[in-house]
């Protein structure tokens, strides 16, 4: 677990340092960037998840881990949502992602401030502690999915 951290924070790193443009070949590959930091969050949130929900037992560790990734990924994936990725792959971004872009980045910009709270909650260790953060990061999910993402 400790080298998939490493690597995603050597990743971010590498691409939150680059501009945007310099990081994509063709608009699929920025596709399918998003695509893949989204996905993996989406994994490493979802276990936090199951610990929330009861379906696996509560583990500090775990948590803390979980959520620091998950933290980490929510910077990744905004870079990749640059002018011509709307068309070309298998995108599910809708076209208001590029028409109202001051929403979508206030909304990616919430989405990351909820994650922080979610991270700083893990570390305290507890599963109460976790709670009502795990659910006000997933409230930011869902506005930005009801707003910006095809069903």
């Amino acid at each position: 677990m400790k080298t998939i951290a490493a690597f995603v924070l050597a990743a971010s790193a590498a691409a939150l340092s680059t501009p945007a443009l310099a990081q994509f070949a063709k608009p699929e590959d920025a596709i399918k960037y998003r695509q893949s930091a989204l996905t993996v969050m989406a994994t490493h949130f979802g276990r936090l998840g199951a610990m929330v929900n009861g379906r696996v037992a509560f583990d500090a560790k775990a948590a803390a881990e979980n959520a620091a990734i998950v933290e980490t990924l929510s910077k990744l994936p905004w870079a990749a949502f640059g002018e011509g990725t709307d068309k070309g792959g298998n995108t599910k971004a809708l076209p208001e992602v590029w028409k109202e872009q001051a929403k979508f980045k206030e909304a990616s910009e919430k989405l990351m401030a909820e994650v922080v709270k979610l991270n700083a909650a893990a570390k305290v260790g507890t599963l109460d502690s976790l709670k009502g953060a795990f659910g006000n990061v997933g409230a930011a999910c869902k506005g930005c999915h009801d707003n910006f993402r095809a069903k």
